[in-house]
């Protein structure tokens, strides 16, 4: 039996059906922004663990500073015995992260956990405890993460009740018929159907939308949405846990807007591949929690801290917000081109290398998920791993690394141009 579908049918022997896997392949090895299965079939990868890998597979500054930290130690915990890594993070952080005023940072493990601690700092500061998400928005999938979530299926379904003084609000997409007058219009609605705005803490928004699709906040809704929390004490937390360090052609998306927000979550692309998470925010909203309040076994784990210091470094030495920049629109041209020969294309997004395509059934306004997924099943034939988003399931999102060579990435859009005419 070959090495894939051996070890296919090990796994679901041994795993549950409800860690859902996309690929019946099995990774052997990865580079930059290639990978290669148990039986040596090579795969461009435009998924990058999820928007984990801004900096590629294995590169080589990264594995470097991982190495040297492997023979000085791996673990003690951050909060029984500190080390300087964390704290040279954190101090880098705080000078790069676009919040007002001093600031400061904590460590974590997972988008999740950021997410979760956001808010325990959101109400320990304000003694508040409404929290107000979006519709399409994700923010994880622990129990808070999933009451914020604005997708039911999957990652609702069977799990409830969800946590209590969560409210969700609809996010202004023109596409789907929500303008940005809409979605104001329903949060004084909330403030007066549902929960008195005096006790919400705080309203947390992904400035582009990660799995609901790939939509970018309205820049007048952003200015609007200030407006309200500064008015009624609200802090605005911003999820950059997907956009941040490059992917849009910024550091950090908030940096697109004159907004800026009193804290932000970050994970994914932070550490290049190795589990950590951070929230920043403004120093006095941080020193709220009581020692001890804050805090995790692995948080802030010297290896992670180690990948993420050489992430920082080869952000900026490689240029890669000016080449998240030049590779979107180079790929927006493609798709552009693609329109005429392919009617479903409805839409086409995105900023930097944050880019998605969405797909409507020929001629009309009704989402067209059957498409989307043939294109990524025709797609993974031919060597494009590719990843579905969006609350219809009908959008394609590119996560492509942000080094990916030249050659590979014109490769790419060579496979992908003929996978969505076939």
């Amino acid at each position: 039996m070959p090495k894939n579908a051996a070890l296919h049918a090990r796994r679901l022997a041994a795993t549950p059906r409800g860690v859902g896997v996309l690929g019946d392949f099995f990774v052997e090895r990865a580079e930059n922004a290639v990978l290669w299965d148990m039986e040596g079939c090579r795969f461009i990868d435009f998924a990058a663990g999820i928007a984990v890998l801004n900096t590629g597979h294995r590169h080589p500054k990264l594995v470097a500073a991982v190495k040297a930290q492997l023979d000085a130690f791996t673990h003690t915990c951050y909060q029984v015995v500190p080390y300087e890594g964390y704290v040279q993070l954190a101090e880098k952080l705080n000078q790069i992260v676009p919040i007002d005023g001093p600031k400061k940072t904590a460590f974590f493990s997972t988008g999740a956990e950021a997410v979760e601690n956001a808010v325990k700092i959101a109400r320990a500061a304000t003694g508040r405890s409404g929290i107000i998400a979006f519709s399409g928005g994700f923010h994880g999938r622990t129990m808070m993460g999933m009451a914020l979530t604005g997708k039911v299926n999957p990652y609702k379904l069977n799990f409830g009740p969800m946590p209590a003084d969560v409210f969700h609000a609809p996010f202004p997409v023109d596409l789907h018929g929500v303008s940005s007058a809409d979605s104001l219009k329903h949060l004084h609605m909330l403030f007066k159907a549902d929960i008195d705005p005096k006790r919400v803490a705080a309203i947390i928004i992904e400035p582009v939308q990660g799995e609901g699709g790939f939509y970018s906040v309205p820049k007048p809704f952003f200015t609007e949405l200030r407006k309200l929390c500064d008015e009624h004490g609200i802090l605005l937390i911003a999820d950059e846990v997907q956009t941040g360090f490059a992917r849009t052609g910024k550091t950090f998306a908030m940096e697109h807007y004159d907004v800026k927000p009193d804290l932000m979550t970050m994970a994914k692309s932070l550490a290049g591949g190795f589990p950590l998470s951070a929230v920043t925010g403004r120093a006095d909203l941080m020193d709220a929690p009581s020692p001890g309040g804050l805090g995790g076994t692995y948080a802030g784990s010297p290896l992670a801290i180690a990948a993420a210091l050489a992430v920082l470094d080869v952000i900026e030495t490689e240029q890669l917000n000016a080449r998240a920049e030049r590779l979107g629109a180079a790929l927006k041209e493609k798709l552009a081109s693609l329109k005429p020969v392919v009617p479903q294309i409805a839409d086409i997004r995105g900023l930097g290398f944050m880019v998605a395509v969405e797909f409507n059934k020929p001629g009309s306004d009704e989402p067209d998920a059957d498409f989307a997924k043939k294109v990524q099943t025709e797609a993974i034939k031919r060597g494009l791993i590719l990843l579905t988003c969006g609350v219809y399931s009908n959008v394609i999102r590119f996560l492509a690394p942000l080094t990916i060579d030249d050659a590979t990435f014109a490769e790419a859009l060579d496979i992908l141009d003929a996978a969505m005419k076939a």
